[in-house]
């Protein structure tokens, strides 16, 4: 028997989200004088946001 529902009609269910989602690096300078990166996804709800980050 044929399968009656794709992966493509599963996705279609589901709304778009409001927003995107941005990878946010920060960098953060450590006691013995290095720098580390720390990396975290963001979500916002306009490309504008990104300079209001920190």
């Amino acid at each position: 028997m044929a399968k009656k529902q794709t992966f493509v009609d599963k996705t279609k269910h589901k709304g778009a989200a409001s927003g995107i989602t941005v990878k946010f690096i920060k960098t953060v300078k450590s006691e013995t004088g290095s720098y580390k990166f720390n990396e975290k996804f963001v979500k916002l709800e306009d490309v504008s946001q990104v300079t209001t980050l920190k």
